[in-house]
């Protein structure tokens, strides 16, 4: 059986392989202080050539496959990446969602505006800022997002009374 996803070792991972992306979903709230726990790691990537290449590189590493058929094992290829689509992984180190876009078709260069840079023990990683956050779970409007809602208002809030 899997064990939790080792996200910051994920991160260091893409980031060491020059993986352009933004932190999407709970991780990104955890990452600008929401007290939550989560169990996968989802990011938006940028969907060039360049980009594609060494995100395949950094998935290679961490032995990916389409957590949707296990027993295959299907690796991810780059006319995988090359799509808008969720692409659901597991890694040797947990889960790793790696998504074209968000689910309203927002792609990398449409969400970079509203990414906070952060300072991840020495990564500067891009995160989706709690606003964006907040918006895209609410118009996701599923259970476990209205669920977190509270949380994620709340952490913006002590953020903004900073």
């Amino acid at each position: 059986m899997q064990g939790p996803t080792r996200s910051f070792e994920l991160l260091e991972v893409l980031h060491g392989a020059g993986v352009e992306f933004i932190v999407v979903g709970m991780t990104a709230a955890v990452l600008q202080g929401a007290p939550a726990i989560t169990f996968d790691l989802d990011i938006v990537y940028r969907r060039t050539s360049e980009n594609i290449a060494r995100l395949l590189g950094a998935l290679s590493e961490l032995d990916a496959f389409f957590r949707t058929d296990p027993d295959r094992r299907i690796t991810p290829n780059e006319s995988h990446l090359a799509s808008a689509g969720h692409k659901l992984l597991m890694t040797r180190l947990g889960q790793l969602d790696v998504l074209g876009s968000l689910d309203e078709g927002e792609g990398y260069e449409e969400l970079l505006g509203d990414s906070v840079e952060l300072d991840v023990s020495g990564m500067r990683v891009k995160a989706l800022g709690l606003e964006r956050l907040i918006a895209a779970k609410e118009r996701a409007n599923r259970e476990k997002d209205r669920a977190v809602l509270p949380l994620l208002r709340s952490t913006l809030e002590r953020a903004r009374r900073k």
